[in-house]
């Protein structure tokens, strides 16, 4: 690997993001050391690095400050853009005070600038950085292409990088109040099934899935969906147009639906009805023995 060739300035512009080992580690054995944790430079056993490049890691890694126990630590170095495909060179030290060696597997991580804001964002499998020693900090860089970053150019000081502990809380199933007040246990058990038996969402991904469809007896057309979450980040919707699709390819109906707004959480999927009164239905006598709902494309 030749990702430390990255590595030529001595001095740090970024800042520590620190969390609790427990959050993103199963296993761990906590300490009940009270003392502070000097950290030890440690290398991917595939990096060959010439000596004048070792001494900056060696420099950058002296300068950091102890962790307190079982802590895991991201502490940034610095920043470049790759002029070929403008993605953002974000290196730091990934740190570990634990007295064990640990390995992490997939999180997002969160570029934040000195106010908090978010500049960019992506998924890294952490498996790629190896075993991390006990009480070690590992240089390695992180990419963000520019399909993931938000903002023009990088900043310049203060900035830190961040895990977000609420990517890797498994996906679930959340009610509105009318819902958890209506629904037996058996029925929440069931949707909370289907939910977990669904396609894994992408980062950030946001997407609608229809379960039951019912026709009214005023002949309107009742669509209950889950709405999926895979954002960081509640989101919350105002208006949402959707087309109703039956097994034929054919419109069904067409409607905007405005909203309260309804809020789905992070990382969460919540169900909905949507009621197409009779006014809105374009087609008569649909197959409705497989259905979709669709957000139309815009003209």
């Amino acid at each position: 690997m030749n990702l430390f060739s990255f590595f030529k300035k001595a001095e740090k512009t970024g800042t520590e993001s620190t969390i609790d080992s427990k959050e993103i580690v199963d296993g761990v054995q906590s300490s009940n050391e009270e003392n502070e944790i000097e950290t030890t430079l440690s290398f991917h056993p595939e990096w060959n690095i010439p000596q004048e490049q070792e001494y900056v890691f060696r420099f950058l890694s002296n300068e950091l400050e102890p962790l307190k126990p079982n802590q895991i630590s991201l502490s940034g170095i610095d920043i470049d853009v790759e002029p070929a495909n403008g993605s953002w060179l974000v290196k730091a030290f990934f740190r570990s005070s634990l007295d064990q060696q640990i390995s992490v597997g997939e999180v997002e991580l969160m570029l934040l600038d000195e106010e908090g804001n978010t500049l960019a964002s992506d998924q890294f499998d952490l498996n790629e950085l190896g075993d991390l020693p006990a009480r070690s900090a590992r240089p390695w860089v992180f990419v963000f292409t520019k399909d993931n970053v938000f903002a023009e150019t990088p900043p310049q000081e203060n900035w830190k990088l961040a895990f977000n502990v609420q990517s890797m809380v498994p996906h679930k199933l959340e009610l509105e109040q009318a819902w958890e007040d209506g629904l037996s246990e058996e029925q929440k058990d069931g949707l909370a099934k289907v939910v977990e038996g669904l396609p894994k969402l992408k980062p950030r991904e946001v997407n609608i899935s229809g379960f039951q469809v019912k026709e009214q007896d005023d002949g309107g057309i009742a669509a209950s969906v889950f709405i999926r979450n895979g954002h960081s980040k509640q989101i919350n919707i105002e208006k949402l147009p959707l087309e109703l699709i039956d097994a034929t390819g054919e419109l069904v109906a067409t409607g905007s639906f405005s909203l309260a707004p309804l809020s789905v959480k992070a990382n969460t999927t919540k169900p909905w009805t949507f009621i197409y009164p009779k006014e809105m239905i374009q087609k008569e006598s649909p197959d409705l023995s497989r259905w979709t709902v669709r957000v139309p494309e815009q003209q």
